[in-house]
């Protein structure tokens, strides 16, 4: 999966996961609340996947020299 890809995901499941905790607290179910944190705390790690996905692309771009080699 690419970093851009990545960070889409995991800001669709950040908010997702946050609804569904909230939904949670709000209804008193800690079932929902444990669901909603891990889809949260996973879409925090997809966001900083990709962010170091990113941060690898750019680093090796500058290291040849050129934008034209695709990581």
């Amino acid at each position: 999966m690419g970093s851009t890809t990545d960070r889409i995901k995991g800001t669709a499941n950040d908010a997702i996961g946050k609804l569904k905790r909230r939904f949670g607290e709000a209804t008193g179910s800690p079932a929902m609340q444990g669901r909603g944190a891990t889809q949260q705390a996973k879409g925090k790690g997809q966001k900083a996947l990709g962010g170091v996905k990113r941060i690898v692309r750019n680093a090796v771009n500058r290291a040849i020299g050129g934008s034209d080699w695709k990581f």
